[in-house]
């Protein structure tokens, strides 16, 4: 017999997906089998499996040890890699991360930020190999692999949860620092169409007449509506530095959107112009878009996130996107 008591990380799920994560190879009609034969109990009590999970519970499982370790999956080894922590709190944690970093994995070999900080919280002694079996820590918003800045992260379920219900609802404020080609001056709101093709992971930006009703954020599974506001910093004449308000977040959002309005951001291959991108690169060995997510504002917060209330986080801009600004005088 196997006791298990419920942990933080643990609760807040339904028994079902709680046994699912704990014995991963194991079949769904296998817990069901042995709950209704009591050999899978909860408080001491049959189960059904759809119960919600509180910490404390006790869940108790009638079967040999044998068994229950031919369902449970090797445990992954975790690459070490230094992170760049700018905050970090008993729920949460943001890193700086570098251009050329996944923020999760695209294919099941890559290596990501959410390794590298599951590696963190491991060695740390934040994390046990027990416990990440059914509960991994997450990234709450994802930066495309050549964008430099701030990830955030919940190291437990309800942060996780919590943080990234604020992100999809927008009520943290997320500014950008991004080098363009052209001469902006002033600050604009631009709204525009945006449609993904996932087959070549590209999206186009359109103009369209404005219904009464577009302010809201639609979609039809292709189209949805971009939101961008963007403030001139400063130019030398051909380009400019821009602090950018996204308050849309889809894919290739700002790199696009810019694009479409004449101002393609310096190194951006996919969205940018060519011939300038390739003149930086000679110049400087520049590989990847000068576009940052260097500060997040945070609104009022309670409960696992009381302690971001208020809180404003800066990612320093990187070497060489600070390098290329000062020579160009625009930083």
């Amino acid at each position: 017999m196997r006791e298990i008591v419920i942990r933080e990380n643990e609760s807040g799920q339904r028994l079902d997906k709680f046994l699912a994560k704990y014995m991963a190879l194991a079949p769904k009609s296998f817990f069901y089998k042995m709950m209704r034969k009591k050999n899978i109990t909860l408080n001491g009590k049959k189960a059904q499996g759809k119960e919600q999970l509180k910490q404390g519970d006790v869940v108790k499982l009638f079967l040999s040890d044998e068994t229950v370790e031919k369902f449970r999956p090797k445990q992954t080894v975790y690459a070490r890699k230094k992170l760049d922590i700018l905050y970090e709190d008993r729920h949460t944690l943001f890193v700086n991360k570098p251009a050329g970093m996944l923020s999760q994995k695209a294919k099941p070999s890559d290596q990501s930020l959410v390794e590298y900080l599951t590696a963190y919280l491991l060695e740390s002694g934040q994390l046990t190999e027990e416990e990440l079996r059914t509960f991994h820590p997450s990234v709450c918003n994802r930066l495309d692999r050549n964008t430099s800045g701030i990830v955030a992260a919940g190291k437990t379920l309800a942060a996780l949860q919590t943080l990234s219900a604020m992100f999809r609802e927008r009520s943290v404020r997320k500014y950008y620092l991004c080098l363009v080609y052209g001469v902006v001056s002033g600050e604009k709101k631009i709204r525009a169409f945006l449609t993904k093709d996932g087959r070549t992971n590209r999206v186009t930006v359109e103009r369209k007449k404005e219904t009464p009703n577009s302010g809201a954020d639609i979609s039809d599974g292709k189209e949805s509506l971009i939101e961008t506001e963007y403030r001139a910093l400063r130019t030398d004449g051909e380009v400019t530095l821009l602090e950018v308000h996204l308050i849309t977040g889809k894919t290739h959002q700002i790199r696009a959107h810019l694009a479409a309005e004449g101002y393609p951001i310096i190194g951006d291959y996919k969205y940018g112009n060519r011939d300038v991108n390739d003149i930086f690169r000679r110049k400087y060995g520049l590989t990847s878009q000068l576009l940052h997510s260097y500060r997040l504002c945070f609104p009022e917060c309670e409960g696992e996130l009381a302690e971001l209330s208020g809180k404003e986080i800066k990612a320093p801009v990187p070497e060489l996107f600070r390098k290329i600004c000062a020579d160009r005088g625009v930083m």
